[in-house]
């Protein structure tokens, strides 16, 4: 699988988002739980409180997570540039973190801020990657 190899910080950057992703579930579950809330439950709109942030912090994880996979393993698949799909899956991934500590730690406010730029731009990176993955298919 050499091949492969070329894009090695993609890749980890896919494993490292998922593996945030599951880590973030049985917390959520449990703080939704915390608040008497049936499994599947949603905690009130209220960005003051811990489990709501962290409910949406972990909703925003799945919400995104496939479409990273998608224009990364296509980028990957179909051999775009191993720089690009490097830097801008490396990008993606630390501005989801940023995100997601803005969440939970509750900075800012609940609809600008620090945290739509950080979505905004790991937004992007994933975009551009569905391009060059466009591009190199053609």
């Amino acid at each position: 699988m050499e091949v492969f190899a070329e894009y090695s910080h993609a890749i980890a950057s896919l494993v490292i988002f998922t593996l945030i992703v599951l880590f973030m579930s049985p917390f959520t579950a449990l703080a939704k739980q915390g608040k008497g809330l049936a499994p599947g439950g949603t905690p009130e709109q209220d960005y003051s409180d811990k489990a709501y942030r962290l409910n949406r912090a972990y909703l925003n994880g799945t919400e995104t997570l496939p479409a990273f996979l998608t224009v990364t393993v296509a980028a990957i698949l179909l051999g775009a540039s191993p720089f690009w799909v490097n830097l801008l899956a490396s990008v993606a991934l630390v501005a989801r973190i940023v995100m997601l500590v803005i969440h939970l730690r509750g900075i800012g406010k609940p609809n600008a801020g620090p945290r739509s730029i950080f979505y905004v731009l790991g937004w992007a990176c994933m975009f551009i990657l569905g391009l060059i993955a466009l591009v190199a298919a053609f």
